[in-house]
């Protein structure tokens, strides 16, 4: 038997009271996702619920889920993801998992944790993913700053269409450049979802990479990561484009858990 259909069910940022400050408001919640708080049982998240700093946001298998807070910050989790938050906006812990994170330039200042390291993330659109050993970082949009706290001078710049992958106990690579229209054409971040604020601005850094693909600034590696993780294949054309075709497939069919990104050089 198929497993019962995703429980999608959301509201627009813009259509939803701003949460108090230091608290996030569930704006999308798909199939299973847990809330745990310390003094209280475990519960199943629904739209419009309060997160508070002493709850953990949890996704079960093909899960998803969406937070705002009170500055318009959005942070959307990928299945198998455990995320929660101090301060507001200020510290936000990736416990594991997958998470696109939103935050405008009206934002007092984000900062998100995943193990030993932390992006500087106010003012861009950035996905972060962790599991034990390895990370990924990747800019969309705008600027962030990758770093391990408490290891002086250890950080870069990370700017749109760059990704870093790495161990958080090792020192911090330069990134490398990535398709910023592959992955918000295959992303389960963005595929199926209300657009972001930022939708205008993705598309304009897109746009610039197809410039400076045309004149060869950058050129197609075919070195494309299918999926969640951090495997790196080597592709043909055809394997590519065939890519592409399936994950334009209805919402169902979208490969898990956040994205396609296929690589570049210059």
């Amino acid at each position: 038997m198929a497993p019962t259909a995703s429980l999608a069910i959301g509201l627009s940022t813009s259509a939803v009271c701003a949460a108090p400050p230091n608290e996030a408001r569930v704006t999308r919640v798909s199939n299973y996702v847990q809330l745990l708080h310390p003094m209280s049982a475990p519960r199943r998240a629904s739209v419009n619920d309060i997160v508070d700093e002493e709850t953990v946001v949890r996704t079960g298998k093909d899960s998803r889920a969406e937070l705002t807070f009170s500055d318009e910050t959005v942070v959307r989790l990928a299945a198998n993801t455990a995320f929660n938050f101090k301060g507001r906006t200020r510290s936000l812990n990736l416990r594991e998992g997958a998470v696109l994170i939103q935050a405008p330039k009206s934002a007092h200042g984000a900062t998100v944790h995943a193990a030993s390291v932390a992006a500087a993330v106010t003012g861009t659109t950035v996905m972060v993913e962790y599991h034990p050993g390895v990370y990924k970082f990747l800019v969309l949009e705008g600027t962030g700053r990758l770093y391990r706290p408490g290891h002086l001078a250890d950080s870069v710049l990370v700017g749109s269409g760059q990704l870093v992958i790495g161990n958080p106990n090792a020192a911090v690579s330069d990134p490398v450049d990535f398709d910023i229209a592959r992955f918000v054409k295959t992303s389960r971040f963005i595929v199926g979802l209300p657009p972001l604020r930022s939708e205008s601005s993705m598309a304009f850094e897109a746009q610039k990479q197809q410039r400076e693909k045309s004149k060869k600034t950058l050129i197609d590696t075919n070195l494309v990561i299918f999926g969640g993780g951090t495997r790196v294949s080597l592709v043909g054309q055809a394997q590519a484009d065939a890519g592409g075709r399936t994950t334009a497939a209805p919402a169902g069919l979208h490969p898990s858990p956040t994205q396609e990104a296929s690589g570049a050089s210059n």
